[in-house]
């Protein structure tokens, strides 16, 4: 067997979050499969090292954690710290280097050191230039560390962009930027895990309200208050419906959405918020709604857009950007606009008329989507033929 890839999880090695990019380095190592070494800076050791059993255990957690941050037990903190005492181990040979994550400064000062001992190509995954677009809708902390993160990227052999957006934003940026000689960039989008959607209905089940779904992070971009703002016009009107909301919050960006959303319950309104959940019940919630809305505002490819029709649910969401690119195979009402006005209009229309949702949900079934084991192979098809700067 040929030397493996090392794919850098470490910040998804220590954390049980599973917001978009954890969920794609998590996804990503499991189509390797033997073909990656999945690897961490240990910031107490000062090196790069094989994951340990913890570490292996903490990508195997089926979800739900309340915060996105990286936790080391204190037996980890000790263990490196005698390690950095004692020097460091080489790493196995290997064949190139794949880094997922959106990668911290201190992960980034590490990085040559990592480079130097790699012969292979070295490649990053770029997910999305939002913090550079919408500054307003990000974190401040994210908002300051993103310039040089990009121009950290010029050091890599290529880089995987998830979508053609996302490889146009990057592209555009270093093209402003002036940069010279920078790596080739190519849109690999990314997969899905394989789904069994239940049974086909004509019409939304009978009893219960029909069930409206929306998983997602809640922050700023994903524009959660327009959707609040939408459901209940809707329920002002009259209509009879219940929504669901799953997603861990931003406490910055969030705030706003989760005052709405207290206030809405405490009015009485049939509104759900499960906060961050595992994946068995995000299963279940998918199985028992009628449909999707996603209204987010931008995205660097749009998981959630996916995963409902995956589950053979009709998803409503914008048409523009990388979402567009999502929604563009089928199964989808894609909006120019993703307003209160404009969502509650399409939610209006969705309850209005079941066997439009019957008809996009069969639409949605239809699609052969990517799974995870065909983006390993683009990815590692592509590589293959980079040129080692």
């Amino acid at each position: 067997m040929p030397a493996p890839l090392l794919l850098d999880l470490s910040h998804t090695s220590h954390t049980q979050a599973r917001t978009g990019i954890q969920r794609v380095a998590r996804s990503l190592l499991a189509a390797l499969g033997a073909r990656a070494l999945p690897i961490t800076h240990d910031p107490h050791a000062g090196s790069w090292r094989p994951l340990e059993p913890w570490e292996h255990a903490t990508l195997a957690a089926p979800g739900g954690a309340e915060r996105r941050g990286a936790r080391w037990p204190w037996r980890a903190r000790i263990r490196g710290r005698l390690r950095r005492l004692a020097g460091s181990a080489a790493l196995p040979p290997h064949s190139g280097l794949v880094v997922p994550e959106v990668f911290s400064p201190t992960v980034a000062a590490a990085l040559p050191g990592l480079f130097a001992s790699t012969t292979g190509p070295r490649v990053a995954l770029f997910h999305d230039a939002i913090a550079l677009k919408f500054p307003e809708l990000s974190p401040s902390k994210t908002v300051g560390r993103f310039p040089g993160y990009l121009a950290e990227l010029l050091a890599f052999d290529g880089i995987a962009a998830v979508s053609e957006d996302s490889r146009a934003s990057l592209q555009d940026y270093w093209a402003w930027l002036g940069a010279k000689n920078p790596p080739p960039i190519r849109a690999v989008p990314l997969g899905m895990e394989p789904q069994s959607p239940g049974p086909l209905g004509e019409k939304f089940p009978p009893g219960a309200p029909p069930v409206i779904l929306c998983v997602g992070s809640i922050e700023g971009r994903k524009n959660h208050l327009a959707l609040l703002e939408a459901c209940e016009a809707r329920w002002a009107a009259g209509d009879h419906f219940s929504l669901h909301l799953i997603g861990l919050a931003q406490p910055q960006t969030g705030a706003a959405a989760l005052a709405r959303i207290r206030g809405l319950q405490a009015a009485g309104r049939p509104l759900r918020y499960d906060g961050p959940v595992g994946d068995d019940a995000v299963a279940r919630a998918y199985a028992a709604c009628a449909f999707t809305v996603y209204p987010s505002l931008v995205e660097g490819f749009g998981l959630p857009v996916i995963e409902s029709v995956a589950h053979g649910k009709p998803c409503v969401c914008s048409a523009r950007g990388a979402l567009g690119e999502s929604a563009a195979g089928g199964g989808c009402l894609a909006l120019e606009r993703v307003d209160a006005a404009t969502l509650a209009a399409a939610i209006a229309r969705l309850l209005g008329t079941p066997a439009e949702v019957a008809s996009l949900a069969t639409a949605a079934r239809a699609r052969r989507l990517r799974t995870w084991s065909d983006y390993a192979a683009d990815l590692s098809d592509w590589m293959a033929g980079l040129q080692h700067r």
